[in-house]
């Protein structure tokens, strides 16, 4: 089974748990917050979550992402006391429940890091790549943790205001070079580029974006795509995010085609199917 477009394998070592990046890998979205652009207030509490996560598990799911504070357009800053209180019980009890579950902390603070991975989490995912705290990287490096760097333009607050490059692709490559760079003189060993779809992006940069993501590969990182029922797929349709799961697994195709290792996602039944429709393509298994 290949990674369809990418230029090599990559295994990461999620704290001694190897993630073979060689086939895609699917992050399932789990919000413990009230406000997320879809799935925001569904889980009220840890019984909900782990209810929740026990459904993404049987669909197929590899890694849990579990966010504490939404990062949708405009969102504002919940108090890192907030994110901790909604975070860390549900780090320890799916630690508790489903011990072979690789589990990941959605967040750019420091604290929330260092808390969730004492409470059994294996990956950072920092939509700020180290920017708004710089010492996340060290947290994740200390205990051997692998780091996803995402590009955003501006904050979650402020970053749709007006978008604009002078040119999209350099600029986010030469973001990851000054990203990648302080990861690894703060000790991070494993590292997945997102070029953060949504994030201070208008609808055609992120086409372009998604049209070009193999470009990312000279960097020969694993790459994260996170496009699920986001604004620019439902808003071309002219639907809403709740009828969005089509257009959704379209474009999750071309991301796959263009060699995404990992997807991060709503619906996990929806992804693994198409990622085992293009494996059943491109391994030409009828012919």
């Amino acid at each position: 089974m290949k990674n369809f477009g990418a230029s090599r394998q990559h295994i990461l070592n999620a704290r001694g748990t190897p993630i073979d990046c060689g086939r895609p890998k699917v992050m399932a979205i789990l919000n413990v917050t009230p406000d997320s652009f879809y799935d925001g207030g569904r889980l009220a509490s840890v019984d909900d979550a782990l209810k929740k996560a026990e459904s993404l598990l049987a669909e197929g799911a590899d890694i849990l992402d579990i966010g504490g504070a939404s990062s949708r357009p405009g969102a504002e800053e919940v108090p890192v006391e907030t994110e901790l209180r909604r975070t860390v019980p549900v780090v320890e009890a799916l630690q508790r429940r489903f011990p072979r579950a690789i589990l990941s902390i959605d967040t750019w603070r420091s604290a929330v890091a260092r808390e969730c991975l004492d409470a059994g989490a294996h990956i950072v995912n920092d939509i700020s790549a180290g920017r708004f705290e710089p010492e996340i990287m060290e947290v994740a490096a200390r205990v051997g943790a692998p780091m996803v760097l995402m590009h955003l333009q501006g904050t979650p607050r402020t970053m749709q205001a007006d978008p604009h490059y002078d040119d999209l692709i350099t600029e986010v490559t030469d973001f990851f070079l000054d990203r990648i760079r302080a990861a690894r003189e703060a000790g991070v060993v494993d590292i997945v580029l997102d070029p953060g779809f949504g994030f201070g992006k208008t609808v055609a940069h992120n086409f372009t974006l998604l049209d070009r993501l193999s470009d990312f590969h000279i960097l020969d990182l694993p790459l994260l795509v996170g496009i699920s029922r986001k604004s620019f797929v439902y808003k071309t349709l002219g639907v809403s995010a709740r009828d969005a799961l089509n257009g959704t697994s379209v474009l999750h195709g071309s991301a796959l085609e263009r060699g995404a290792a990992f997807l991060r996602v709503h619906d996990v039944r929806e992804a693994r199917q198409a990622i085992a429709l293009l494996e059943a393509m491109n391994n030409d298994i009828f012919l």
